[in-house]
């Protein structure tokens, strides 16, 4: 090919330019193949690159694929609500006004603009234990006691998350993971562990997540929007917290600094956003 694609690179989660989790977005993948989005993603080397294509399906706005380094993925976080951004900025105009339609691997995703924010609705999740066996081997991995574990569960949003909680947000900033070991107890099909602890009540986010997903050559994400989906999953099924949703920081540990904000509603969904900002903007050579 000898193309020029219109691209932007946009931080979600934070409205400081150089703050939250990148992502990497083509606006015109349709005539790209699935090797040469994967040589692209593998190029950018962030934790996602994301291709904007034409819908199959007539009520979505977009189709949306999305890239690790290493692999696609049917679904991530970070990268829908960023391209939604992008999309927007960009001058897409929607079939339906006041929101985005999204069409990705698992199905299609809403996501809607709320002032200078962006949310989109959670999937429903699927979810099952972690052997006690398997959860000693994660806990040497991670570098942490096994009694600072509360609660752990495989939480499946279409990105699949083994998911920690943890004493409170000082052991969640103190881990220091072995990434070839964890990288070796993620299953196939699974992303990696997030973890997840309480925060003080002097501090501007309920929760401090980490997440790590180094077999997909990601050793620790930013500012991780499906791990903080399976976190928001939790934190609902396990009633942490009071009223209608909460705040959670990510990025800290690694000089990232991200605010996620989840929502939940009456009808039992579960909304999660933030803000997002463009860093750069131009023409990808391909």
């Amino acid at each position: 090919m000898n193309e020029q694609l219109p691209f932007q690179q946009v931080d979600v989660f934070t409205s400081t330019p150089f703050q939250g989790n990148p992502v990497a977005v083509v606006l015109d993948g349709n005539n790209l193949s699935s090797k040469e989005m994967q040589a692209i993603a593998h190029w950018t080397n962030l934790s996602e690159t994301t291709f904007v294509c034409e819908p199959t399906d007539p009520q979505a706005d977009y189709k949306l694929r999305i890239f690790t380094p290493n692999n696609e993925l049917p679904f991530a976080g970070h990268p829908t609500l960023g391209s939604a951004y992008a999309v927007q900025k960009h001058g897409l105009s929607p079939k339906t006004e006041g929101r985005l339609v999204q069409e990705s691997g698992i199905g299609l995703v809403t996501i809607i603009p709320d002032g200078d924010q962006m949310f989109m609705t959670l999937p429903q999740s699927k979810q099952t234990s972690i052997d006690p066996e398997k959860l000693m081997q994660l806990t040497t991995a991670l570098g942490v006691d096994p009694n600072r574990v509360k609660a752990a569960l495989t939480i499946d949003l279409g990105a699949v998350w083994m998911t920690l909680q943890l004493d409170d947000a000082d052991v969640v900033r103190s881990l220091r993971p072995d990434m070839e070991k964890l990288t070796v107890l993620t299953p196939e099909g699974v992303t990696g562990v997030t973890v997840f602890g309480s925060t003080t009540e002097n501090e501007d986010a309920a929760f401090e997540v980490r997440s790590f997903a180094p077999g997909e050559g990601v050793p620790e994400d930013p500012v991780c929007g499906s791990g903080n989906g399976c976190v928001a999953t939790m934190v609902k099924q396990l009633q942490l917290t009071d009223g209608a949703g909460y705040v959670a920081s990510q990025g800290y540990c690694i000089g990232r600094n991200g605010r996620v904000e989840v929502r939940f509603k009456d009808d039992g969904s579960i909304l999660l956003g933030g803000h997002a900002v463009t860093c750069v903007e131009g023409q990808l050579n391909v």
